[in-house]
């Protein structure tokens, strides 16, 4: 027990002063930690119930997300149809229509009907249940009437195809609302079709709506210049067109183009989007730029289209449609319209998250504000103080010199949590200072087994050293015993649990770890060394 290593000592001695170092900026202002170096800027962060902020529920727009799945299978069956470069191999068909959430087109030579059928299978796929195929198709492909083929999403298709967009739209969402330079945003999936968004410190949330309410699906598209303008006035496009109306922030907002249906170039092929100024007229603009796919593509097609117009389409709304005066190579292009800078910095920080693959509808809007968050914290830290002032008398009565070691360690046990979840720039929330408060009434527990055990070992008549060796390592196996079981239950309330209740489990897993270190290894060496310095022959305890 007197044998306490010395690298030993200075090792503790290491973890407890980075503990106090690393709790230090939680307490200071946030303008004064932007100016420390950035190992000490980490701090615990607030969460929406203590600072305020927005709370967004967004649902997702499920017969808008059938339209999106027709055309994309549209975009790969004409593709399909291709084949390979070559005339040869390409698969004659009439013009692919979409309606009554099926799509159909007819093959124009019979002798190519089997192939036309194996590359359309080619485009379904099966759907899985976690990692087990479930013998169902994502889409069922029929013929009518000999040479048309009618494809039409399965229900089983369907709801793996609306599962894979809400877990993508949720990972566009969390980039998007990052973006904006918030601090540990909660965005969770809720049910089938919805999500929570919530944004600590943010009273306005405007900005997050206009963000979040966007979209941002991004199309080159060919404007039809050979439509009657009669058919159109009548509000019927050519086969294979379609009446786009321009955008609100447009210059000829009220109006309308006829475009093709055929995509030039997604925003899919997007690799960079950043809001400028335009040089001649000095208004806030978006530049955006292609891979090298959508860079190929686009110089194809605008070689091959100079003195035609093309039109930028964002959302189903023409922002733009100017004439092609020379090929464009460079894989670039720039989005402009009535913008400010807040809005076109908007649309680029959509354009680099990505389209959502489905649109989402806000349908309730809560703002909390921070003087709730305040009083629940005042709450909070009086509840804390009692309760530590209750423990840390409670042991020095109790047990003596023993007891105020126990409570030195409590100390430091609490600099610990804070440090820890400051590493891990974790949230705190109200649960979580529940759990804060019953770490701290919780951490003593292993002192009070160690010191009845020595307690114990004394009155059996062993001697100060062995009856101390013997109290830390026999209570010892049941602290660790007791402290896995809280650890799994803590375990299984993160897994199972969602916002506050995983918040509650951080917190009260960073608590036992760092109790049962302060409780057992901190006081075992303050009493080490005073056994050792001083060789009492009676011990009070």
């Amino acid at each position: 027990m007197l044998d306490f290593p010395r690298w030993k000592t200075i090792g503790i001695s290491l973890i407890l002063l980075l503990g106090l170092i690393f709790t230090i900026p939680s307490f200071l202002p946030e303008k004064t930690t932007e100016t420390l170096p950035g190992l000490f800027q980490s701090r615990v962060n607030l969460g929406l119930d203590l600072a305020g902020g927005s709370h967004l529920l967004l649902e997702a727009d499920l017969s808008d997300f059938d339209a999106v799945q027709l055309e994309k299978m549209e975009r790969s069956v004409r593709q399909a149809m291709r084949g390979e470069p070559g005339p040869d191999d390409d698969v004659a068909i009439g013009e692919v229509t979409r309606g009554n959430g099926q799509l159909s087109f007819i093959v124009r030579e019979l002798t190519q009907l089997d192939e036309a059928r194996e590359r359309v299978n080619r485009l379904t796929q099966g759907v899985t249940q976690g990692t087990q195929l479930t013998g169902q198709r994502d889409w069922e492909v029929s013929f009518v009437d000999t040479t048309r083929v009618v494809l039409r999403a399965t229900a089983a298709g369907r709801t793996a195809a609306i599962a894979n967009a809400m877990d993508s739209a949720r990972d566009i969402v969390d980039r998007r609302v990052n973006a904006l330079g918030t601090r540990e945003p909660t965005i969770i999936r809720e049910g089938n079709d919805r999500i929570v968004v919530q944004v600590p410190g943010l009273q306005n949330p405007q900005q997050l709506k206009d963000l979040l309410g966007q979209t941002a699906r991004l199309e080159f598209r060919m404007v039809d210049e050979n439509a009657n303008p009669a058919e159109v006035a009548a509000g019927r496009a050519p086969v294979g067109s379609e009446i786009v109306p321009y955008a609100e922030s447009s210059d000829q907002a009220g109006g309308f183009e006829v475009l093709k249906r055929q995509v030039m170039i997604s925003g899919d092929q997007l690799i960079n989007a950043q809001q400028q100024f335009d040089q001649q007229s000095g208004q806030p603009v978006v530049s955006i730029s292609f891979d090298s796919g959508g860079a190929n593509t686009f110089a194809r097609v605008t070689t091959q289209s100079v003195g035609k117009r093309f039109a930028m389409v964002l959302d189903g709304k023409v922002l733009s449609a100017p004439s092609i005066n020379e090929p464009i190579l460079g894989g670039s292009a720039q989005i402009s319209g009535n913008f400010t800078v807040d809005s076109a910095n908007g649309l680029a920080i959509a354009l680099r998250s990505g389209a959502l693959p489905v649109k989402m509808t806000i349908v309730e809007e809560r703002t909390v504000t921070p003087e709730l968050g305040a009083d629940s914290i005042r709450k909070g830290v009086l509840a804390g103080i009692i309760a530590t002032t209750a423990v840390l008398v409670f042991m020095i009565v109790v047990y003596g010199r023993f007891g105020i070691y126990a409570n030195i360690a409590l100390i430091f046990n609490i600099f610990l949590i804070i440090a820890t979840m400051a590493a891990f720039n974790a949230t705190l929330t109200l649960p979580g200072i529940a759990g804060f408060v019953l770490t701290i009434g919780a951490a003593v527990d292993a002192n009070v087994l160690i010191n009845e055990r020595i307690r114990e070992e004394l009155k059996r008549g062993r001697k100060i050293m062995d009856a101390v060796d013997t109290g830390y390592k026999e209570a010892s196996r049941a602290i660790f015993d007791a402290n896995i079981t809280n650890v799994i239950a803590a375990a299984l309330m993160f897994w199972f649990g969602s916002g506050p209740i995983k918040g509650f489990a951080v917190v009260l897993t960073i608590g036992i770890v760092t109790s049962v270190f302060t409780a057992v290894t901190v006081t075992r060496m303050f009493v080490a060394h005073w056994l050792r310095r001083t060789r009492p022959t009676t011990i009070n305890i």
